[in-house]
């Protein structure tokens, strides 16, 4: 009977499953397994973990040990004492207004601070699933017609500001918001269009795309800043801020035009032949079927263009609008703080990481979570 037992023991204790040993699982396996599985990448991972390390020491120094975060009246002495061994922080303290506000009239900074608060929650609000419903779409409208009363002002007891006084971060958001806003909705009839079976139809959705995406940006720009005025009739001016946010609008369509087609090509026939048998219209169809699906499948290709164009508002400083990139470049135009452009371009550099982040790490969520069914 002992017998009996002690082998139905050895037996259960052969069954019972062993946990890894503690070097293979967790931070010390993932370090064995990718940083230090020979002896090259062990040897690469120690010189790089020590340049590493011996940079983010000057930086700190450099930025934080012996910065000057502020001085008084514009007296820029005490930076200058410093010969680059350390940052000069107070040219943002000095001029952040200016860099985020651009020449808008000082007493009325609140007016744009707000306009970026109110595009930061619009961002938060779109990206909350929950709130993807026909109502997002009033939001939006809403919210953007509130940003336009804000910045123009001319009611609700709000002085006037000509665009002209516009400038620095709320620019680039104003931009690149309504920019991508329009864009996409555009690109995805073009997108369709290049699909179509109408050869008029075809033929105009592929010389629109093929010419936009022929020429650079800069191109657009300037015919939207000097050529376009020369078409309109005597005594009719639109806004330099408008023409050039229909250039951006054309030329982000085209491209975002043709990351929507990929995805409509890359999706499977037999969707399209289970839309037909199911006896549904073409709108229908592509509504409800064929883009949902389309663009769960270009979710990076279509942020990585986001991206791209968010950045690409800093060139409308050529047709002298003064976006975030611009007004950090005036800043340091002012005698007393030339020298100090690092500053400056780290500080104009972090606001755009912040923005371009944000996108990129909320894109790899909904990929994932729009995906999810895919890896069961």
């Amino acid at each position: 009977m002992s017998d009996i037992t002690l082998d139905a023991s050895a037996k259960v204790a052969e069954a019972a499953p062993r946990t890894p040993p503690a070097s293979q699982i967790g931070l010390v396996g993932w370090l064995r397994t990718n940083l230090f599985s020979s002896w090259i990448n062990s040897a690469v991972t120690l010189v790089l973990a020590y340049l590493v390390i011996r940079w983010l020491v000057g930086f700190v120094e450099w930025g934080i040990v012996n910065a000057v975060w502020s001085v008084p009246d514009n007296q820029t002495q005490a930076c200058r004492d410093l010969k680059g061994i350390g940052a000069c922080w107070a040219v943002i303290t000095e001029k952040h207004r200016f860099i985020l506000f651009g020449t808008y009239p000082y007493e009325e900074h609140w007016r744009p601070a707000l306009c970026i608060l109110l595009f930061i929650g619009l961002f938060t609000v779109s990206a909350m699933r929950r709130f993807w419903r026909k109502e997002l779409a009033y939001i939006w409208m809403g919210t953007l017609v509130l940003i336009g009363l804000l910045m123009w002002g001319g009611g609700l007891g709000l002085p006037y500001v000509p665009q002209e006084r516009w400038g620095g971060l709320v620019i680039t958001l104003i931009l690149a918001t309504f920019g991508l806003a329009l864009a996409f909705p555009l690109a995805v009839l073009v997108a369709l269009g290049r699909r179509s079976r109408l050869p008029a139809i075809k033929a105009l959705c592929v010389l629109y795309v093929e010419l936009i995406r022929g020429v650079p940006l800069i191109s657009l720009l300037f015919m939207a800043s000097v050529m376009f005025p020369l078409f309109l009739p005597e005594g009719m001016n639109i806004d330099k801020l408008l023409r050039a946010q229909i250039a951006i609008i054309l030329f982000a369509g085209a491209y975002l035009a043709e990351v929507v087609r990929g995805g409509l090509q890359a999706l499977p026939k037999g969707q399209y032949e289970a839309a037909d048998a199911l006896g549904l219209s073409y709108w229908q169809k592509t509504g409800f079927i064929i883009l949902p699906q389309a663009l769960r499948l270009v979710i990076p290709p279509l942020v990585n263009t986001f991206i791209g164009f968010f950045k690409d508002t800093s060139l409308v400083l050529i047709i002298g609008i003064f976006d975030l990139l611009t007004a950090g470049k005036t800043a340091i135009i002012e005698p007393a703080w030339q020298g100090f452009g690092v500053e400056v371009y780290l500080t104009v550099g972090a606001i755009y990481f912040v923005f371009c982040f944000a996108m990129s790490k909320y894109s790899q969520g909904l990929e994932a979570e729009l995906n999810r069914h895919r890896r069961r």
